[in-house]
């Protein structure tokens, strides 16, 4: 294929979002085999595993095959930029291994950077040398902060020539003199819709059912549609519980009502569970009969004493 067809750009930042992915993949795939160990195990060491899982995958993708995983399922690979001649020539190894570095190097040394101020052999002794030392970690914090904002600041510049040329979406590709071409002649992009459409269609599903859930009383449903199915056998069954049977549990927790209030209808509450489920639903409505809650009254009980 010829290095100088020209690759789309969308094609070149798909790969590497594939790439993350992967990378990502293997990340929540290798914390799973420490899941069973105490919380933050890996938090120590979790930007050097990182780079180890991002080395292991370039050692068996682009230092075989001049191609990561995101290019390979796209149908693309590295093109050496520094090559005279005309046919494709695929990238040396001290490319490779500057492209490895310059990647995963940043990351590493942006996580790392915090920590790696004591390891300079500043040490204090007494009041002089702790002040002169307090300076030097702020002096190196602050040169530090200012590196990558040029970094971040390159970056954006390179993405912006980018997308005004179409090669090298990353700083670390033009350094390296790495060029995503293509890797088998006559490439289409293929672009089927049935996924992206069925995405939007759920999304949109989704949304519609968040925004009216809230505004569905489903306590107030469910006590309709049970009675309506339900509503002659609940309705002598209740018959033969005559007076005090429906105040001998509470509707809401079914124990012994604790200081027995009602809301309007003939069943009664624990003082707590109707004060607290009104205070959370403000059209609250009873759950045996459907019956809209109004305030909680105490009940007032007469108790008759009987000789036997």
């Amino acid at each position: 294929m010829n290095p100088q067809t020209p690759v789309l750009r969308i094609s070149q930042l798909d790969a590497l979002e594939l790439d993350s992915a992967l990378e990502q993949l293997v990340w929540t795939q290798f914390s799973l085999c420490f899941q069973n160990c105490r919380p933050g195990f890996l938090t120590p060491l979790e930007p050097e595993l990182r780079v180890l899982l991002h080395l292991l995958l370039w050692r068996f993708t682009l230092y075989s095959n001049s191609a990561t995983v995101g290019q390979s399922l796209l149908s693309l690979r590295y093109h050496s930029k520094f090559s005279l001649s005309p046919r494709y020539r695929p990238l040396s190894p001290r490319q490779k291994l500057g492209l490895a570095v310059l990647t995963a190097g940043p990351l590493w040394l942006q996580e790392r950077s915090h920590r790696l101020l004591p390891y300079l052999g500043l040490s204090s002794q007494g009041s002089g040398s702790e002040r002169e030392s307090g300076l030097l970690h702020q002096g190196l914090r602050n040169a530090l902060t200012l590196v990558a904002g040029i970094v971040k600041f390159t970056n954006l510049i390179n993405f912006l020539v980018f997308l005004r040329n179409g090669r090298h979406p990353i700083l670390a590709e033009r350094i390296t003199g790495a060029q995503t071409v293509f890797s088998k002649p006559n490439v289409a992009r293929e672009v089927n819709y049935k996924f992206m459409n069925r995405e939007l269609l759920w999304h949109g599903f989704a949304e519609f059912l968040i925004f009216l859930f809230p505004l569905i009383n489903t306590k107030k449903l469910k006590a309709t549609i049970l009675s309506a199915v339900f509503g002659g056998e609940r309705a002598s069954g209740e018959g033969a519980r005559e007076g005090q049977e429906l105040w001998k549990e509470c509707g809401l927790c079914g124990e012994w009502p604790t200081m027995p209030h009602t809301v309007g209808c003939q069943h009664v509450f624990c003082y707590y569970c109707i004060k607290s489920h009104s205070i959370a639903d403000p059209y609250l409505t009873c759950p045996k009969c459907g019956a809209e809650a109004g305030q909680p009254k105490l009940v007032k009980l007469e108790v008759e004493m009987t000789d036997r």
